[in-house]
């Protein structure tokens, strides 16, 4: 996330907003953000949602997700929001939009549904 300057903007309970300026670095041919960049920040919106629901000795990881491409991420800032549909024991469904900002209005540019799994007692970097 700092190599695409992502900033964490807000974390609540089942909910999360991640914002990326435009960068030259990001785009695909046309210019655009590219499409892995989207799907990044839509994978971290509902990482961080998701994670603000677990207990505090876990770490996540997705399981899948899909991503539909609404329109080009042809703007000055992505805008990341995801929310929480349904946290379950083990498995947390989520909902993530990802806006572009162009000339000061957003515009919804992708939408993904996303299902993280919790690994309870188990610290990002530890080998248990």
């Amino acid at each position: 996330m700092k190599l695409i300057k992502a900033k964490l903007i807000d974390v609540q309970p089942g909910y999360c907003e991640i914002h990326v300026p435009y960068d030259p670095n990001l785009t695909q041919q046309h210019g655009f953000f590219h499409a892995g960049i989207i799907s990044t920040v839509a994978d971290n919106t509902a990482g961080y949602a998701s994670f603000s629901l677990m207990e505090e000795n876990s770490s996540i990881l997705s399981v899948e997700f899909k991503l539909n491409l609404i329109s080009p991420g042809d703007g000055e800032m992505l805008i990341g929001k995801s929310n929480v549909l349904k946290n379950g024991r083990t498995l947390t469904i989520c909902r993530s939009e990802v806006f572009i900002v162009k000339n000061g209005k957003e515009k919804l540019c992708a939408a993904a549904q996303s299902t993280l799994i919790e690994l309870r007692d188990r610290l990002d970097g530890s080998e248990s």
